[in-house]
């Protein structure tokens, strides 16, 4: 893993709510993560992974606004990754707060981070059956390994957030929408009184968001990803504030712009089946290899596994096997 990390920064982003920008030891050197001043105490939204200079990142958050640890008193976190729910057991043993998330992101956080250690195996035997080598598969297990290291210990109070419910903050009214296809069971909260949302790594500004097949994704995630973001059209959001990178403050703009990427996307994925491939050629013809880490590669390989699904499932393309590897080509 990198050791590109960033320093800590807060910056108050609306009235009683806080940005805390945190390190992380990727390509990707950050999270976005929130505090939201609530009645008695404040809620944090995203926690970071569990590594000490994160943890010591968000006390040095906490003394620049002026509270204590202990007024933390709830924890929502908008789905598993580790850069997102990493620190949600510790903060919670800490600070007796309840976090809360969907009920199928925890459903694949237990399975990743609390009680299937055999994930560490799972995933390079997927990426095998797409094509990756046996090295890349060694170094994913490796990597897994240490994300998992950065999730412990696990929350073990979860409160669960459905679609549609409201949960009121320091004030404001939030929704909790559904936002699949970055995580099945991703969720965004809206405060249609501020034109305001949180909207995790659905919505990104500076980059686009990684939409992969993962041995544990529901199927089709680009399909729900897109269908997501046409539903987000109907949003009145005038601040967005993401998981990682700048505020949106164009976000009808920015959710075009992500959907016509994917449409490029599949366009290039179409051409590079022309003559038969695997997940892992259609990723070489797709992205570029050359600036990657071994972290990022299976993201590369779990993408365009998703655009080669979505074009499957909507008749384009045909599964077949291909020197024991499945393989797409045109129908």
């Amino acid at each position: 893993m990198s050791t590109n990390t960033a320093p800590v920064t807060v910056t108050e982003v609306a009235n009683g709510i806080y940005r805390v920008r945190l390190s992380l030891p990727f390509a990707l050197n950050h999270v976005n993560c929130y505090l939201l001043e609530d009645d008695g105490g404040w809620t944090m939204l995203d926690t970071g992974l569990h590594r000490p200079e994160v943890y010591a990142g968000w006390q040095a958050a906490l003394a620049q606004i002026g509270i204590e640890l202990n007024d933390i008193r709830r924890i929502l976190v908008t789905h598993m990754h580790p850069d997102h729910i990493g620190l949600a057991g510790r903060l919670q043993q800490e600070t007796g707060a309840t976090v809360f998330m969907s009920p199928r992101e925890w459903e694949v956080a237990e399975a990743a981070w609390v009680y299937d250690e055999q994930q560490e195996q799972a995933l390079p035997d997927y990426l095998r059956k797409v094509g990756a080598p046996p090295d890349v598969g060694a170094i994913v297990s490796s990597q897994q390994r240490k994300l998992r290291q950065m999730t412990q210990p696990t929350p073990v109070d979860v409160a669960f957030l459905n679609p549609g419910e409201t949960i009121a903050i320091g004030g404001r009214s939030f929704k909790v929408i559904h936002a699949p296809g970055h995580a099945d069971g991703q969720i965004l909260f809206y405060a249609a009184s501020d034109r305001l949302i949180f909207c995790g790594d659905q919505v990104l500004q500076s980059i686009t968001p990684n939409i992969g097949l993962w041995p544990s994704t529901q199927p089709n995630p680009l399909k729900r990803y897109m269908e997501s973001l046409q539903s987000l059209m109907a949003l009145d959001v005038v601040q967005a504030l993401p998981g990682h990178h700048g505020i949106i403050t164009d976000w009808q703009g920015r959710l075009c712009e992500l959907l016509r990427h994917h449409e490029e996307r599949l366009k290039a994925t179409y051409a590079a089946a022309a003559n038969g491939t695997t997940a892992l050629e259609a990723s070489y013809a797709i992205f570029d290899f050359d600036r990657f880490s071994p972290h990022e590669i299976r993201f590369a390989v779990a993408e365009a596994l998703a655009h080669l699904e979505y074009l499957a499932e909507a008749g384009q393309l045909e599964r077949f096997e291909k020197d024991g590897f499945v393989a797409y080509r045109p129908t």
